[in-house]
């Protein structure tokens, strides 16, 4: 069990996980006059050099021999650094390209659309609230998609490329360092040729525009990086209820960016969408929340009865035995 210390810093790893998160559509218009293609190449170059010089810091290669002998592990990463790239790319387009709140609107219905993805992939049961929320969030969508004379295809694209790839990285189990290493690194040949191909055709923006601007480019890796550290800092710190509750402040600070800091438009029929959306999350989170308490209460009553079973048992024999460790259910 961690100590309070321990979970308040782990609070404070996860905000600044998803605050980082949350205010990077403040650094990606910094990079104009690249396009959204180089500035994705150059993400998926420079971040792999950042996680190299992490991994040889924290000596951590066991990892690789394992995953080069696991066909079925690396080609879920392979998938995870396929979706990654579109999820990656379409986010750079569409803050440089003006729809940061339709961007932001992708992480507020991604946990929907993974609870979707789980009944329809995984065969898992949802609880009745689970059930409301999504079809809350379904009727969001319907909602927008009047509302913008199509489907909201940057939310969903967003939002279904982001569940596609927390599934494939559950699958494979790994660290989040050693798996943004493997994503990376099939990426690194591509992503490099494509840079290659820009330089010599004439059309990268990389040295063209001073110094500042090429380390900029360059930073797209740190921007990666950290927060994903952090939140690998956070996920071992504080319980599962608390990084849910904590996911939405990434999406909620690109949305006040969108209106406040970029003066994108809110029609009626957008507020409408984007209220249909927090109340399915609210439903959502309520719902986890009850449940984690009532799973905390029975494991608390399991263990009070096995304590319990071995005070009544030891008298009785003169010794007092190892009572087998009970199972809370959910």
């Amino acid at each position: 069990m961690t100590s309070d210390g321990e979970q308040r810093a782990g609070l404070l790893y996860g905000i600044g996980a998803y605050g980082m998160w949350g205010l990077v559509p403040l650094f990606w218009p910094l990079l104009k006059p690249s396009g959204a293609a180089e500035i994705l190449a150059h993400r998926m170059v420079w971040s792999l050099a950042v996680v190299a010089v992490a991994l040889l810091v924290v000596r951590r290669w066991g990892w690789v021999r394992e995953l080069i002998r696991s066909p079925r592990k690396l080609g879920l990463i392979t998938v995870a650094a396929a979706v990654i790239t579109v999820n990656w790319g379409v986010y750079i387009w569409a803050v440089n390209s003006g729809h940061v709140v339709e961007a932001s609107l992708g992480y507020f219905i991604n946990p929907l659309v993974t609870i979707a993805m789980g009944v329809l992939l995984l065969k898992e049961r949802l609880r009745p609230a689970q059930w409301v929320a999504v079809g809350t969030g379904f009727a969001a969508v319907l909602v927008l998609a009047i509302g913008y004379g199509q489907p909201p295809w940057i939310s969903l694209t967003l939002a279904f490329s982001f569940a596609t790839y927390g599934l494939a990285k559950k699958k494979v189990n790994i660290g989040g360092l050693e798996s943004l290493a493997a994503e990376t690194a099939i990426q690194f040949l591509p992503a490099l040729g494509f840079l290659l191909w820009l330089g010599a055709d004439g059309a990268a923006t990389f040295g063209a525009h001073g110094v500042g601007h090429a380390a900029l480019l360059a930073a797209t890796g740190v921007v990666t990086a950290a927060p994903l550290v952090c939140f690998g800092a956070a996920a071992i710190r504080v319980p599962l209820s608390t990084l849910g509750l904590l996911q939405y402040l990434a999406p909620v600070f690109q949305f006040l960016l969108g209106i406040l800091y970029f003066h994108e438009a809110m029609p009626a029929e957008r507020w409408a969408g984007f209220g249909l959306v927090w109340l399915a999350l609210s439903c959502l989170t309520w719902d986890a929340l009850r449940t984690a308490r009532r799973t905390r209460a029975e494991a608390a009553r399991l263990s009070r009865e096995a304590a319990l079973r071995v005070a009544v048992v030891a008298p009785a024999t003169g010794v007092a035995p190892t009572a087998a460790p009970v199972k809370p259910t959910s």
